[in-house]
């Protein structure tokens, strides 16, 4: 098949199939907010989620090391990328098995007691949460957790071939000054990948995550509410099924093939060369058994580790990723709750803005790259330009964001309201459990109807629909918590908001230029990787490389992001006297740790890309000086000779 031997056209699919991969993990992202919400998850926990899938990956990347020059490469990622499509549909499971999604003070009740209002002395909240625990505590509830991991664990495990089988594939094959091109694409397609994650979570969140078994009528939650919880499991389905059907061009491309330097040659000499090429890039390790191999990888890591400038560029790379890692994981419910948005806005935001920008930036800097054909040393001083560059522009989003809004009983504006409103909830015997966001008129927000001492709703009739007519809230009345009227105050459904959301256009302008301008590192810091390392150690030095992201940056940073935001938080969820998702959170220190540990990271990898650029500098001065002092030393001995001869 003479399209399969065409190293053009390997580019093409693999960039494709990155495109499937991260499409999924771009889309777990996106979701991540609403997962919390569904199942009760903490941010940490969100956290663990995110970044599970690189613990089969991190166990495996040595068997990829080994086995990089003695397999089948594209048919290893083929298959990876199968194993990858099945587990995006075991992350989707835990939906269908897990029944419909519950939450407090619903709306709906035809009951004497109207939910989530004040009664005096009633014992009805407590009743209702007794009856949710049974349901929560089902073996199906208990079962989720165990299936995302294990879900993320086979992703990961499925995606361990795939990057750096396809780019040691790519760079053995083609053209040297095309390679950086090549990978220019493919890092840029690879970036439309979350991006299109997101918008595809933009799109299906706005559907009720239970609209496959709930009529219309039946869903009464408005997408700004803070319970609504979107059709996250329906974007896994579509993009598990992608991945199968880009992995399948994979099981027809050859074990290797003719480079592009012998394109145009004759079939002998074509055959001639490709066998030279095969012996340049055979492993130094191709000898050893799979036991010597795995008895010898330390010793070989640390010949690999000694050269300082693989080392230093991988650690500059390392501090990028896990910056990378943590936004990719949290900023769409940073976005959420700063700015007082729709998940589904915010992973418009993400994919629309965010990482298009990203994606401009390895473009840029690969076409940079090739356009001025760069030393190591010139691309050294590229990335530490671009990463001070981002430094400078990542530093005023410490300023742009929103206080807390005012809120009863946990951030209150003077210590007299607080009293009120807490006295004011105890009387209505208020189940700590509810969570029904309503604003006051007096422009303070109280976690439900009741802890604002709300007795009367007031609801409009809608048309009916499915032959089931449905109502909505307009507002609470007789709210005894609300305002200096006492029982003449009212409050409306939802959160009052922090009244800054004009501070979105400005912030996500600066987040993108911050994306661009780190992203023009990327494929200058590969390119000195590859040119840095000997030939034969490249599929080594690649397999080092990945194995280094996934366990300093990939493993831990989505994890202590999550910790971080979970410091931040002033009220927890509480389901079965058990803490489940953060319901509210202190804006100024979420701000503040967030964006904070950004800036640390690209300081990092600043720092790094500097050290690079400082051995190179003193290696070529080295060089100079001996090449000089050899010249020196030729010309001294002609003049000895001169004068011998005299």
């Amino acid at each position: 098949m003479g399209l399969f031997n065409n190293i053009k056209f390997f580019v093409l699919c693999h960039g494709m199939l990155q495109l499937a991969q991260l499409l999924v993990s771009g889309y777990l992202k996106g979701s991540i907010s609403t997962i919390e919400r569904r199942y009760g998850l903490s941010s940490q926990k969100s956290g663990v989620l995110a970044s599970f899938n690189e613990v089969g990956n991190t166990v495996l990347i040595v068997f990829v090391s080994y086995f990089g020059s003695r397999v089948h490469r594209p048919k290893c990622i083929g298959i990876g990328a199968i194993i990858a499509s099945m587990a995006a549909f075991l992350i989707a499971l835990p939906h269908f098995i897990s029944g419909k999604y519950e939450y407090t003070d619903q709306t709906g009740s035809t009951t004497e007691h109207v939910s989530g209002l004040c009664q005096a002395g009633s014992n009805r909240q407590a009743t209702y949460s007794n009856q949710t625990c049974s349901e929560i505590k089902s073996h199906a509830n208990n079962a989720v957790f165990p299936i995302l991991l294990l879900g993320q664990l086979l992703l990961g495990i499925g995606g361990v071939p795939i990057q750096p089988f396809g780019i040691s594939y790519i760079d053995d094959y083609a053209n040297k000054k095309n390679s950086p091109f090549y990978l220019g694409i493919l890092f840029a397609l690879t970036v439309i990948g979350p991006a299109l994650g997101y918008l595809l979570g933009s799109l299906l969140l706005r559907f009720y995550v239970d609209f496959d078994t709930m009529s219309p009528a039946e869903i009464v939650l408005d997408r700004t509410d803070p319970r609504w919880v979107g059709a996250w499991w329906l974007g896994f389905l579509l993009a598990g099924t992608l991945l199968f059907l880009t992995s399948l061009p994979y099981l027809f491309f050859p074990r290797s093939m003719i480079t592009e330097e012998t394109v145009e040659a004759t079939a002998e000499s074509g055959a001639e060369k490709l066998k030279e090429k095969e012996e340049a890039v055979s492993d130094t390790t191709h000898g050893l058994s799979l036991i010597q191999f795995l008895k010898k990888f330390p010793q070989i890591m640390l010949r690999t580790l000694r050269n300082p400038i693989y080392l230093l560029v991988v650690l500059a790379q390392v501090n990028l990723a896990a910056m990378v890692a943590g936004l990719a994981t949290f900023m769409p419910k940073y976005i959420e709750r700063q700015f007082a948005q729709t998940a589904s806005f915010s992973n418009m935001m993400i994919g629309g803005l965010s990482i298009p920008s990203a994606m401009l930036g390895i473009m840029a800097g690969g076409m940079i790259l090739r356009r001025f054909n760069l030393s190591v040393k010139a691309s050294a001083i590229l990335c530490s330009s671009a990463v001070l560059l981002a430094i400078t522009f990542a530093l005023p989003l410490l300023f742009l964001g929103c206080p807390t809004q005012n809120i009863a009983d946990i951030n209150p504006a003077n210590s007299e309201s607080f009293f009120k409103q807490k006295n004011c909830s105890l009387m209505c015997s208020c189940s700590d459990e509810s969570f029904n966001p309503v604003c006051g008129s007096d422009g303070v927000e109280f976690r439900s109807p009741c802890h604002a001492g709300c007795k009367t709703r007031i609801e409009k009739l809608e048309p009916p629909e499915s032959n089931q007519p449905s109502t909505t809230i307009q507002n609470y009345t007789d709210c005894a918590c609300v305002g200096p009227g006492g029982s003449q105050g009212y409050a409306v459904p939802g959160t009052c908001g922090n009244m800054c959301s004009h501070l979105l256009i400005p912030f996500m302008v600066l987040s993108s230029l911050t994306c661009f301008l780190a992203s023009l590192s990327q494929t200058p810091s590969f390119m000195m990787i590859l040119r840095t390392v000997t030939p034969e150690d490249k599929s080594f030095a690649l397999g080092i490389q990945f194995m280094l992201f996934r366990v300093l940056a990939f493993l831990p940073a989505p994890v202590l992001y999550g910790s971080a935001i979970d410091s931040t938080c002033i009220l927890w969820g509480k389901k079965c006297n058990k803490n489940t998702s953060c319901q509210y959170y202190d804006l100024d220190f979420f701000r503040q740790r967030f964006l904070g540990l950004q800036i640390f990271f690209v300081f990092g990898g600043l720092v790094f890309f500097f050290l690079s650029f400082l051995v190179l500098k003193r290696a070529d001065s080295a060089e100079r000086t001996k090449s000089e002092q050899k010249k020196s030393s030729a010309t001294s001995e002609k003049q000895e000779k001169k004068k011998f001869l005299i």
